[in-house]
């Protein structure tokens, strides 16, 4: 009988912990300790362990196998799926289903040769090169940190781990993969009117131009069906961005009854209890509510100690990282890819948090330690971004926004945005291209 909880794949399938019994029976694992040993290494190659199955992590681990083809790949993911957060406030309203978002991650480490275990990150220790796991350690020569976000309801609750699962579970934000998103959808179906508020995470955080996205698709499927709904965006920033003039034109010209966007509405304290929320713009009272609490970079960089200070000395919340070649300043065999990185420039401060980031740099650094492991120089490159966002149903129109990077002569890195502003079918089409290539290129 199989006992494991989960189940580990790679390429070829094997299975680990377990003994065979004759020919056809399995025993039954050994009980976990602290020095619990999972996936022994066999023979002396390259083992780069990836923590996070997303966008970034699935990505490096199928470049890595391109670049060190003997290298022994590891990916330690919680979930059992990989669940796109890219057009899911598409799926809210059905534009998409699930099957679209949802992907086997078994099919593509068969595919490309790199071993997947499904398993908790319980902590890091990098004086030993370890990562322990739900299933055991795993020893590294190289770690790719590539877990995306937490979201830090402590900085609306501090210690009151009781109001922070309340909102979670009641007033779910679905930015992680998770069950959250399925709630929202049945938030967003099961809606019969009133004052919906939905909270905007201050900058920097995850795919920036999305909250207001899923305010539109909200907003249409709420026009659509004639439900007297209202929704309050409550955004910390002075005014709407990126794609400022797009999403404004959007709110005026299609939802006017619908949503209001209010700016400078830095969140001073949530009851989630009474449903208010007071701002420093004012306070708000609602019926049903998105609540999107700080981003901050995923648990598994606290884990390694590699959390960055700013200026005064405090934590910034975001992994302390070399801008250019993303390792770790504290240690150069860890590296930081997609939503947990830290600042790159001073002139823009972070590179979005997206996942068209988050694949680029993923490709970035498995080129970077393929280099060192073969002894050759670094060379340095810089990504680009890209994001279509969806705004009106019917017809089907997105207005989008591209990024560019390069060096300047004061040796930083200078970003150049273009926001496409006139909402159109043809930026529809264009995402479902983008998304298409995106998943041939590291899932399919």
């Amino acid at each position: 009988m199989l006992r494991r909880r989960t189940l580990l794949t790679s390429a070829p399938a094997i299975a680990i912990g377990m003994g065979l019994i004759g020919r056809n029976a399995l025993a039954a694992p050994a009980a976990l300790t602290s020095e619990t040993v999972l996936l022994p290494r066999k023979g002396n190659a390259a083992r780069i362990v990836i923590c996070g199955g997303g966008w970034g992590g699935l990505t490096a681990a199928r470049y890595l196998r391109e670049e060190l083809p003997d290298a022994d790949v590891i990916v330690l993911e919680r979930n059992p799926i990989f669940w796109s957060c890219p057009m899911s406030n598409k799926w809210l309203i059905d534009v998409v289903d699930t099957g679209f978002l949802a992907h086997d991650m078994i099919a593509p480490a068969q595919k490309y040769g790199y071993t997947t275990v499904q398993c908790e990150i319980t902590a890091i220790e990098r004086d030993r090169k370890i990562v322990r796991t739900s299933q055991g350690n795993v020893d590294y020569d190289f770690l790719i940190l590539a877990g995306g976000i937490r979201n830090a309801y402590d900085a609306w609750f501090g210690e009151d781990l009781e109001a922070a699962e309340y909102t979670r579970t009641h007033f779910p934000s679905a930015y992680i993969p998770s069950a959250e998103s399925l709630a929202l959808k049945n938030k967003v179906r099961n809606f019969t009117g009133g004052t919906i508020v939905m909270t905007l995470p201050p900058p920097p955080h995850r795919c920036p131009p999305s909250p207001y996205e899923r305010a539109c698709v909200m907003a249409w499927h709420y026009k659509t069906n004639n439900i007297p709904a209202k929704i309050i965006i409550l955004d910390p920033k002075p005014q709407v961005a990126p794609i400022g003039a797009g999403y404004r034109a959007a709110f005026e010209e299609l939802y006017p009854d619908i949503i209001t966007h209010v700016p400078n509405a830095k969140v001073k304290e949530v009851d989630p209890y009474n449903k208010r929320i007071m701002t420093e713009a004012g306070d708000f009272d609602f019926d049903e509510a998105v609540l999107m609490p700080p981003h901050q970079a995923s648990d598994m960089v606290f884990h390694a100690g590699l959390i960055g200070t700013d200026a005064e000395g405090k934590p910034t919340g975001w992994a302390d990282m070399d801008p250019l070649f993303f390792h770790a300043r504290q240690d150069d065999s860890v590296y930081v890819i997609g939503d947990s990185m830290g600042a790159v420039s001073p002139h823009f401060g972070h590179y979005p948090k997206s996942a068209h980031v988050a694949n680029y740099i993923g490709k970035i650094v498995a080129g970077y330690i393929g280099q060192r492991v073969r002894g050759e120089e670094v060379a340095m490159r810089l990504p680009d971004n890209l994001c279509y966002m969806m705004v009106n149903g019917d017809p089907q129109e997105a207005i989008s926004v591209e990024f560019t990077y390069e060096m300047g002569a004061d040796n930083q890195v200078h970003q150049t945005q273009i926001d496409i502003d006139v909402r159109t079918p043809d930026l529809m089409k264009e995402d479902f291209v983008w998304i298409d290539g995106m998943f041939n290129d590291f899932l399919r």
